[in-house]
């Protein structure tokens, strides 16, 4: 062809052909998606009201399925558009970076299933009972494991787009043959995390602490909120957030006041006057307890456990449903008995006694003995009392010879 003429019609044609088959592809693709959404949606919502797994698994994965079909219909779109030719070079570039999207699409949408499959079987076991500390630990357990799991799977879809890449494979095999280094590399780098990440793990599995569990950490009272696995989250009395290692529950010892149940123990202390009366004290504490439902009617005791130094200390024990309510309760009482104390028996209040007494001059009596009678160096001892206070010899010679 003589240079400057212009190319055959026909592939211009060819092109516009080709372009017009990708937009209708396009479009099919995006009208296919269109109403597989709306027909899963439609279904997904009338299995919910019926089944509850339905409307999670249509809550969990709605997204990522969605995406991931209208990306697999348009990269079929065009695949089927754009003939695989030489002359379309960026053909491949396009189909591998439609693989790329494929591949973590198809991890986010694996992340969900799996989270739904783990939550499954989480609304049998209710948190918001008195006894919920089985259902409090099958819920510690699977957020660590939902944790691990979407790790892993983000790990291998990171692998699994690597490999896509040309080259990856020889680069891998260099990195096998020097595993054991790396090992030892990263082992030493990443100790401390590696060990929370452990720590976490023997947490959710040993039943030592569990999602709204009532601890005392660093002289701090809280509640558990949350563990990961590198991390353990404490709710304090006062709406702070104590942020604690997972190794700090594994290495430190802590109070655990839900370990088994969360019924409670508590004691309210009083020093009062030696005139108080336990009796009639014991008989009014009897009355406050009745007039409250923080107290849960197991243990209620009223002793005097101790009485010296001008004070007689009084110990209330009583008992709650749960730590918050013990607070409560202990400070409810504490309120009650004072109260009680000064309208009632005022005589109780402590107070601290001073004895006062005029100094008077007492005539010395005769043959008392003296200071001299008792001393060391008395005046009769004068030649023990120059060894200490005299002038000190030199060289043998006195100092009457000199």
């Amino acid at each position: 062809m003589p240079a400057g003429t212009v190319p055959p019609v026909r592939w211009h044609h060819g092109g516009m052909d080709i372009l017009l088959r990708l937009l209708v592809a396009i479009g099919f693709a995006l009208l296919v998606t269109a109403v597989a959404a709306v027909v899963l949606h439609l279904v997904f919502r009338a299995l919910g009201r019926r089944e509850r797994w339905a409307a999670s698994l249509s809550r969990r994965t709605k997204h990522p399925t969605r995406t991931l079909l209208l990306v697999a219909l348009l990269w079929t779109a065009f695949a089927s558009s754009i003939p695989d030719t030489d002359a379309y070079p960026w053909r491949d570039t396009v189909s591998h970076v439609f693989l790329v999207v494929t591949i973590g699409v198809g991890t986010w949408f694996a992340c969900g299933l799996a989270i739904f499959l783990e939550s499954l079987g989480l609304h049998k076991y209710r948190v918001d009972v008195p006894d919920n500390r089985v259902a409090r630990r099958i819920r510690t357990q699977v957020l660590i494991l939902r944790r691990l799991t979407v790790a892993v799977l983000v790990i291998i879809g990171v692998g699994a787009i690597l490999l896509t890449f040309p080259g990856v494979e020889a680069a891998g095999a260099s990195v096998l043959a020097s595993a054991g280094l790396i090992s030892v590399i990263a082992g030493l780098a990443a100790q401390s995390t590696l060990g929370n990440v452990f720590a976490g793990m023997q947490l959710a599995f040993s039943g030592s602490i569990r999602v709204d569990d009532v601890v005392v950490v660093e002289t701090q009272w809280g509640r558990i909120e949350e563990i990961t696995l590198t991390y353990v989250v404490v709710h304090l009395w006062d709406d702070r957030r104590f942020v604690l290692p997972s190794t700090y529950f594994t290495s430190t010892p802590f109070e655990n006041w839900t370990r088994t149940n969360s019924e409670l123990l508590g004691a309210v202390e009083f020093d009062l006057d030696w005139r108080v009366r336990p009796s009639e004290m014991r008989v009014e504490l009897d009355r406050i307890l009745d007039r409250t439902e923080l107290w849960d009617k197991r243990v209620k005791v009223l002793q005097v456990t101790d009485a010296v130094q001008g004070y007689v200390r009084v110990r209330v024990l009583a008992t709650s449903h749960d730590a918050p309510s013990l607070f409560d309760l202990r400070c409810y009482i504490r309120e009650e008995l004072v109260d009680w104390i000064q309208r009632t028996h005022p005589d109780a209040l402590p107070v601290q006694r001073v004895l006062m007494v005029d100094e008077v001059a007492t005539p010395r009596r005769r043959g008392a003995s003296t200071a001299s009678d008792s001393a060391l160096f008395t005046p009769d001892q004068q030649d023990r009392a120059a060894l200490f206070t005299g002038p000190i010899q030199t060289s043998g010679i006195r100092p009457s010879e000199r």
